[in-house]
């Protein structure tokens, strides 16, 4: 989710990104930018070269919502890297928000494998355990030729090895996948590996958002020269279809309901994959009317 405004008081740099289960968290910015920021389909930090925030900026802001936010009761670190900040800082941040916001119940910020495999696992029981309840994990796909390609800058074995850990740390792990993004080619290849790396990994939360070619990045830029071809609208629904049958988790939820999505679904594991199943075959089959192009976005 993007938005562009700037709350008085709080020191915002460019367009603030959340995810949409955050919208009414209060947004402390302590790093600007991505640490990673080479995707190709992903042009949401390309005008920010990466920084961690200054201290006295971050204590400002936190002054700032304990006067002003004393109704919000979760926190989302923004930009695109919290967990990248180096532990004795990150836990410093972590104990201002328990000192000054002590109504806060849930602390949550984006990750990818560099800034998980950069924590051992006792770091990440010890950010737990000063109020980091929820990390969101963007996977994208779990086949390793089309990580490649989009320049994940990492192998789908590793990317599950680091699920893995921030599960065992005890941090609740959501996780995002992109419907699309392995093209026509690759689709049901994609869905399948996916799925499976879900599986592996057994995330709390699966949100499935689909592709959207956005100006200026690689991706569009091959899609414009005829390389990269997104499958259509029956072709993305017969992927989230294979991706959920491949995935199996022992509990959890699998959403599909972002605004990028042309069907919603919502699937609690294990009992309601069945049923998820059956809405998508329903769709395939013309009974359900999908979402119209121009109400999709990010």
């Amino acid at each position: 989710m993007v938005f562009g405004f700037m709350e008085a008081g709080m020191h915002y740099e460019g367009y603030c990104i959340r995810p949409p289960s955050e919208a009414d968290s209060i947004l402390l910015q302590v790093t600007v930018g991505c640490s990673h920021n080479r995707c190709t389909f992903c042009g949401a930090y390309r005008e920010k070269r990466f920084r961690i925030k200054d201290d006295g900026i971050i204590t400002s802001d936190i002054r700032y919502a304990a006067r002003r936010m004393r109704s919000q009761n979760r926190l989302f670190l923004m930009d695109g890297d919290a967990l990248i900040i180096p532990q004795p800082r990150l836990l410093a941040i972590l104990d201002q928000i328990a000192e000054q916001l002590p109504w806060v119940k849930r602390v949550g910020a984006y990750a990818n494998t560099k800034s998980i495999h950069k924590k051992s696992l006792e770091e990440l029981r010890a950010l737990q355990a000063r109020g980091l309840d929820i990390l969101y994990y963007g996977v994208e796909t779990g086949d390793n030729e089309v990580r490649t390609a989009i320049r994940k800058g990492s192998s789908a074995e590793t990317c599950v090895a680091m699920g893995r850990k921030v599960k065992e740390a005890g941090i609740l792990l959501s996780v995002t996948v992109l419907l699309g993004i392995g093209g026509r080619e690759h689709s049901s290849r994609h869905a399948r590996a996916t799925g499976e790396a879900l599986t592996a990994m057994n995330p709390d939360y699966v949100g499935a958002l689909t592709v959207m070619l956005l100006p200026g990045t690689p991706l569009y830029e091959a899609h414009a020269q005829g390389t990269f071809l997104l499958p259509d609208e029956r072709g993305l629904l017969g992927e989230l279809r294979e991706m959920l049958v491949h995935t199996n988790l022992t509990r959890g939820y699998f959403f599909s309901n972002h605004a990028s999505n042309y069907l919603p679904i919502k699937a609690k594991f294990p009992g309601g994959k069945e049923k998820a199943i059956a809405l998508i075959d329903a769709a395939l089959a013309g009974e359900i009317g999908l979402k119209p192009e121009w109400m999709r976005a990010l």
